[in-house]
């Protein structure tokens, strides 16, 4: 049998390769790295996980990452309070913010409809985002979950649910990438690029 590393470090690689994306090359890549300077990286870096467990919660209006009870997101007067984007997870608002074009709000519905895995309208938030129109002045909700079955499927409920409150709702366009190229792009991305062109002259 061939030596693979002290029971703590195998137990160390194991942990690591939980993460998505961290196969176990990766994760003893990480651990070696760790191990060159331990007494000056794993410290700060198990003290940043404690805090992040601690101290990171979601938002009790949105359900985005915050660090108190209500994001800066929401807390910013300064964003349109009119719009809100409608996101599957917390990472999304990352990515949508990152962009720098998106100014509104947002609402975390904490995952997508999946019947066959027995996810409903009661387990994610929709109840919650339907709410928020009770208490504020929205006029317009953007639909931004994935574009696959299950992101369509979950766009199309919570529109045919907002009927008759006199709102705008909107889907993210969908299509090929900046920079793609047809030859490589999925038949599923290429055919929504068809579907939703829009008129460029």
């Amino acid at each position: 049998m061939k030596y693979q590393g002290p029971p703590s470090f195998l137990a160390a690689v194991e942990a690591l390769s939980l993460l998505p994306g961290v196969g176990e090359k990766t994760a003893q890549r990480l651990i070696f790295s760790l191990m060159k300077n331990p007494h000056d990286k794993i410290p700060t870096i198990s003290q940043a996980l404690v805090n992040l467990m601690q101290n990171v919660r979601h938002c009790e209006i949105c359900f985005g990452y915050s660090q108190d009870p209500v994001c800066p997101i929401c807390l910013d007067t300064g964003r349109d309070q009119t719009v809100v984007c409608v996101v599957e997870d917390p990472t999304n608002v990352f990515a949508i913010e990152k962009s720098g074009q998106y100014h509104g709000l947002y609402h975390v519905l904490g995952g997508v409809l999946a019947p066959l895995d027995g996810v409903g309208p009661d387990q994610i938030r929709i109840k919650e985002l339907l709410g928020r129109f009770d208490q504020r002045s929205i006029t317009e909700v953007i639909l931004a979950t994935s574009p696959n079955v299950e992101g369509d499927a979950t766009a199309m409920y919570i529109s045919q649910s907002l009927e008759g409150r006199g709102l705008q709702v909107s889907r993210i366009a969908q299509g090929i990438p900046t920079g793609g190229s047809l030859e490589y792009t999925d038949q599923y991305t290429l055919g929504r690029a068809i579907t939703d062109r829009r008129q460029w002259l």
